[in-house]
């Protein structure tokens, strides 16, 4: 049930993926081109030819231990608290300055100075290894990203190995016929923390690769697939029921599983498809893990994650039954339970902690870590809040070129597009695009050619497709749900920016004279997993936009004065600069976001175009 892999999460899901070239058109200029690639077999991803690759390009990785925990607190902790708290104090970043042993070819496994020991501590390094060395002096020419990628997937595919010798029993290799008799295995090695269980570390690692697979590779099927992979030994160690008994491994244990249910559900928002588990499962009892600083920081963060998965499951009733015009008072029903239920949580979340950051237990990390939740938790529950209103405010009027999430994509011809799409909209689970196509015309153009005419054409059009006859009955009318989706983008777009950079505490550099080392505040954030919900405020700000300019060049004193509309639209023109910000800086590290972030700019540019 965990490993199921499922035809419709291709990898990529309009994210850029390693395994297909990447060719990001400009937006709006024949416009709806369909890429269609092959995909090669899941090795090595494809890389230019070994005489590109420079000597000089360094990659992040570590010389113990020790060291590579240190970095997770510095570079990971804050977005995905898998670990406990710090159990010694920080200490400074220090990664490998020598370039290390590599092959003639770029495809073949690198020659490593050290070998983490820990699938745990493997998994880490292939995602701290894709953040720029320090001492690199092109951190983002070609070469340096190969590198940083060749390290990354060699680190992940010593991690596999790792957790599949974690799980293997010894009589399976010397009497098979003991093995089913047999306890879990036993592993011998020295904990990667000392306050997390050596047989939790193949869970972990599963976690970090699962975020791995999605953020850098653009792989969903192998997202979903690790996620499982962790819930199902979790599942066997019982980790889902836990007692309220409290010792000096409990914190981990219940981060672990937490953190697995977080996982297991965020494969299932991001790829819009059905959950493998039962969200609120009574058997899941273990109590959640605390923030010394904010004691519910973890019950808001689990709560926003299941309205999220809830509003993901609701879009893709939504599409069924707007497929087969069935069933809609059920959706009704459902969108009110989900608005409410959103607005509850948001509202919860926006409460302060009690706890004051001078009662932190001594630890600020870990108070960092959660405003930093707190911040993940919110942009969650106003991405929820667009999943359950973006219908009924723009009938999913497609924007972006290729599939981002659940966003309907764009088709270059639009008669034969719209009739594929009928015929498998069934079978996709995608909203009927027959009727979003007729109202993509009047965006085709660029804004030079606006005029008030065609603007009265869109706003016909807009009206037009937006009212089915079948769809009367929803609980809130389109002005509603349009302002809902405009302050959650908006609320979306100032909380990416509030999540913490990384810090590290950084020696005098010893680096050689002229070498300019990376400053602090360009280092890129981390574990992204929660990136459609940059889409999703992008897609409501951009639709929002061509709505307000719309009403502008309606209005009587067009023209003449500022309007409301024009205060609306600068709003929305800093919004999605906050968001291009945002995927930029996590590009910086994770190449699948690539794909995010060209689309974003592309529409932004055609939006705004003089800018």
């Amino acid at each position: 049930m965990f490993g199921q892999i499922d035809g419709l999460s291709v990898p990529g899901a309009g994210l850029r993926s390693l395994d297909f070239p990447s060719d990001v058109q400009s937006m709006f200029a024949d416009l709806f081109i369909p890429h269609d690639a092959g995909h090669p077999p899941a090795q090595m991803e494809p890389t230019p030819s070994p005489s590109n690759i420079s000597t000089q390009s360094l990659v992040r990785t570590y010389g113990s231990e020790h060291d590579i925990l240190n970095a997770y607190y510095d570079f990971i902790h804050h977005y995905f608290p898998i670990l406990p708290p710090r159990a010694a104090p920080a200490i400074p970043d220090r990664p490998l300055d020598a370039v290390g042993s590599y092959s003639e070819s770029p495809t073949e496994e690198p020659l490593l100075l050290y070998r983490p020991r820990s699938p745990l501590s493997l998994a880490l390094s292939a995602v701290l290894a894709l953040i720029p060395h320090p001492n690199d002096l092109e951190p983002s020419s070609p070469a340096s990203v190969i590198r940083r990628r060749t390290y990354a997937h060699t680190f992940s595919q010593l991690a596999n190995s790792s957790i599949e010798a974690d799980c293997e029993l010894h009589a399976s290799s010397t009497d098979p016929s003991l093995a089913l008799s047999s306890e879990r295995p036993l592993i011998n090695r020295e904990s990667f923390h000392p306050h997390a269980p050596v047989e939790l570390e193949s869970i972990l690692a599963l976690l970090v690769l699962s975020v791995y697979e999605y953020t850098q590779r653009g792989n969903l099927l192998k997202m979903r697939y690790r996620a499982g992979q962790a819930l199902a030994i979790a599942l066997d160690m019982s980790l889902h029921s836990l007692g309220e008994e409290y010792d000096e491994f409990a914190e981990a244990r219940r981060r672990a599983w937490w953190m697995t249910y977080y996982c297991v559900l965020q494969g299932s928002i991001v790829s819009t498809t059905p959950l493998a588990i039962v969200a609120n499962d009574p058997q899941f009892v273990t109590p959640y893990p605390r923030f010394a600083a904010d004691p519910d920081g973890w019950a808001v963060l689990m709560q926003a994650q299941q309205v999220l998965v809830s509003a993901t499951q609701f879009v893709i009733d939504l599409n069924k039954c707007i497929s087969t015009r069935t069933n809609m008072p059920y959706i009704y029903e459902r969108m009110q339970q989900l608005d409410t239920w959103a607005s509850s949580a948001l509202a919860q979340s926006n409460l302060l902690p009690i706890v004051p950051p001078s009662m932190n237990c001594g630890d600020g990390m870990e108070f960092t870590t959660a405003q930093s939740i707190r911040s993940i938790s919110r942009i969650k529950l106003s991405s929820a809040q667009i999943k359950t209103h973006r219908f009924r405010a723009f009938s999913d009027i497609p924007i972006f070129i290729k599939k981002h999430c659940d966003l309907t994509a764009a088709n270059s011809n639009n008669s034969a597009a719209c009739n594929s799409a009928k015929d498998s909209r069934v079978q996709n689970g995608i909203t009927d695009i027959r009727c979003s196509c007729g109202g993509l015309e009047p965006f085709q153009q660029s804004s030079s050619e606006y005029t008030p005419s065609t603007a009265s054409s869109t706003s016909s059009d807009y009206q037009s497709i937006s009212q089915y006859s079948f769809t009367s009955g929803f609980p809130f009318s389109i002005q509603h749900s349009a302002k809902v989706c405009l302050r959650a983008a908006l609320l979306i777009s100032r909380m990416f920016p509030s999540l913490p950079i990384p810090q590290p505490i950084i020696n005098e550099p010893k680096s050689p004279q002229g070498m300019t080392l990376q400053p602090p505040n360009q280092l890129p954030r981390t574990m992204p997993s929660f990136a459609c919900c940059l889409m999703q405020g992008s897609y409501a700000m951009l639709m929002i936009f061509y709505k307000a300019r719309v009403e502008k060049q309606l209005s009587p004193d067009y023209g003449n004065k500022t309007t409301p509309s024009d205060r609306l639209i600068e709003e929305l023109r800093q919004g999605l600069e906050r968001i291009i910000a945002t995927v930029t800086n996590y590009a910086a590290a994770f190449e699948a976001l690539d794909g995010m972030r060209d689309e974003i700019e592309g529409a932004y540019q055609t939006a705004f175009p003089q800018l």
